[in-house]
């Protein structure tokens, strides 16, 4: 007999509102369920205008049973003259790892922020957590005026999924799909280096590195390991926004991820010229192009978008649809994997085989690989400080810092320490990572609103989380493979009664 056990409500902030909303658990043994709080029902419709519940509203709710009777004028019960069976809701499978998004919701206390685990060739959402959270039990019978006041003013803002509506400038992260479009357009090859002083002038204006006194002649890979700008600018101002939005938009910026599901969900902004001219109504200028290619500027992404960009850089150029529920017709990981590498993918939908190819030629993604793989465990990279030197928990990974105001000439000669600027002043700090490297699975982005620097707070979470996500990579595979056995199982019988 299964057990049930119970989980803590903020586990899964960003996924299900009203946490008495049964979820099953898929990868571990015991079958879970939220809380025991009923779901709250006004004329039989479930109270959550987003997230999971408006999507399966009529699958969980199921149908009211009903019955009828003949009474007398005492208000006596003579006889039946109807009755309906009411049938039970159906129970929502996730393919969320219920273990990993309790770590992840410990990893992001006390901040704003998000972090996101995808499955490189299934595309099933492993974690999906925004920070901070709150019990979304008190909404069940009527919040009081100091919980809502709390949860209102809360400078963290509890109310906003940062990890689906959340829109960032994605600083640094957007270089390894800037390096990749330059490839692939034959903007650049390996061999192309740029002279970093600290700084690049333009028609008068002047573009900073973030170190000072510059980097000195850098190539890609040494470019994208220290994070060099002003060899992005270079790079983004050879290759143009516009060529550069085609890659992005491949990679799945400027779409939603799972917008079947969540009303909720921002499809950012990946800007190019025709944008501005339609929206702004002015001409699109050089040097917005150089801002756009370290990742700052008009551009808008959601951790999801870049979890899932990161993912598809990982796996080697190809496309995936990102899941958060177990499908009936669920496709193997050795199937994901080889449809992939002949070129196709398996759409579990449509139950066809889809040219997903992201890229010209699959060498350019390879290089990417390799310079994101230098960022994290090459000396002198920005998340070195980071790394797993173990082959089994090694990953690559590309740091962000994005800045959420203008720094001014007086600013910037300051150099403040973080904890001395006002927190809403602060940048934000990012990391976009895959692993293990040698035979990558995972992709992750992770998100620290105000954090800093992406080095300093955002990819020291990095280690932490892959060595727990691979080390439930048996456990999770095992639950896949049965899962995929049975319906095979009942596939087989129904073709067989035919």
């Amino acid at each position: 007999m299964s057990k049930k056990k119970q989980v803590k409500p903020e586990w899964f902030d960003g996924v299900v509102y009203y946490k008495g909303t049964t979820v099953q658990n898929p990868f571990s043994g015991e079958s879970c369920k939220l809380t025991a709080l009923e779901l709250s029902i006004y004329d039989f419709i479930i109270g959550a205008n987003m997230f999971l519940e408006k999507a399966f509203e009529n699958d969980l709710i199921g149908s009211n049973g009903v019955q009828r009777y003949e009474v007398n004028a005492y208000g006596r019960r003579i006889s039946q003259l109807e009755f309906q069976k009411g049938q039970k809701g159906k129970t929502l499978r996730l393919t969320i790892d219920t273990e990993v998004q309790k770590l992840v919701n410990k990893l992001l206390k006390d901040k704003a922020g998000s972090i996101c685990v995808m499955d490189i060739y299934t595309g099933d959402i492993i974690a999906m957590y925004s920070s901070p959270s709150y019990d979304p039990n008190k909404f069940l019978f009527g919040i009081s005026n100091d919980d809502w006041a709390l949860i209102r003013n809360n400078p963290l803002k509890p109310l906003i999924n940062k990890t689906l509506s959340g829109l960032y400038s994605p600083g640094s992260t957007i270089k390894p799909i800037v390096a990749l479009s330059a490839l692939e357009n034959k903007v650049i090859d390996t061999k192309f280096k740029v002279k970093c002083t600290g700084k690049m002038e333009l028609y008068g204006q002047t573009f900073h590195c973030w170190k000072e006194k510059g980097h000195g002649w850098v190539s890609l890979k040494n470019a994208m390991k220290q994070s060099c700008d002003t060899y992005f600018y270079e790079v983004a101002r050879l290759l143009g926004v516009d060529r550069l939005n085609i890659t992005a938009e491949k990679f799945g910026l400027g779409k939603k991820v799972l917008g079947d599901y969540f009303d909720n969900e921002k499809k950012g902004l990946f800007p190019n010229t025709k944008w501005k001219k339609n929206n702004l109504g002015k001409g699109w200028v050089l040097g917005e192009t150089l801002i756009t290619g370290i990742g700052q500027g008009y551009i808008q992404t959601t951790p999801l978008q870049l979890c899932m960009m990161t993912a598809q850089i990982a796996n080697g150029g190809f496309a995936v649809k990102p899941k958060i529920i177990v499908d009936s017709n669920p496709i193997s990981y050795e199937d994901a994997k080889q449809s992939m590498e002949s070129g196709l993918l398996f759409d579990t939908d449509s139950e066809e085989l889809l040219d997903k190819k992201l890229f010209k030629n699959k060498k350019n993604i390879k290089i990417v690989q390799e310079a994101m793989f230098s960022s994290t465990n090459e000396r002198f990279g920005t998340s070195y400080k980071s790394r797993i030197d173990d082959p089994k928990y090694q990953f690559a990974g590309k740091t962000g810092t994005a800045q959420v105001k203008r720094i001014t000439e007086e600013e910037r000669e300051l150099d403040l320490d973080i904890s001395l600027i006002p927190y809403k002043q602060r940048d934000h700090a990012w990391f976009i990572a895959f692993g293990p490297y040698k035979n990558p699975r995972y992709a992750v982005s992770i998100l620290v609103e105000h954090g800093g620097s992406g080095s300093s707070t955002a990819a020291p979470i990095a280690k932490k989380l892959f060595k727990f996500i691979i080390d439930r990579h048996e456990l999770r595979e095992k639950t896949r493979k049965k899962n995929y056995i049975i319906y095979w199982k009942i596939n087989y019988q129904n073709i067989e009664k035919k």
